[in-house]
């Protein structure tokens, strides 16, 4: 199961030419993958730093799109840790930005 889950998300979140582009989505059932945002570094899968620049190629960069035609991922903001399939820190230093899984 966690292969099976996890893998497409390492894929589409931290391997990449470009950053990853990102659209966020408003219903959980319209989502690859239900995002948990916390507040501790060492709670994360990925620490995600934001781009307002798709070219850029690093792993854990994310480009939020407002298109989701353009995007290889949606995601959707839970509330509930529980609930999610990937907790995200957002970092202000793009050197931080990595997943791990």
């Amino acid at each position: 199961m966690f292969i099976k889950f996890f893998c497409p998300l390492l894929i589409l979140f931290s391997a990449a030419t470009n950053a990853a582009q990102i659209y966020i989505t408003d219903y959980a059932s319209d989502a690859d993958a239900k995002v948990y945002v916390t507040q501790y570094q060492s709670d994360a899968n990925c620490i995600v730093y934001e781009t307002n620049y798709q070219s850029d190629s690093d792993p854990g960069v994310w480009y939020f799109t407002k298109y989701k035609s353009n995007a290889r991922a949606s995601i959707y903001y839970t509330k509930y840790k529980s609930d999610a399939s990937l907790i995200v820190y957002f970092t202000k230093y793009k050197s931080d930005a990595r997943c791990r899984y």
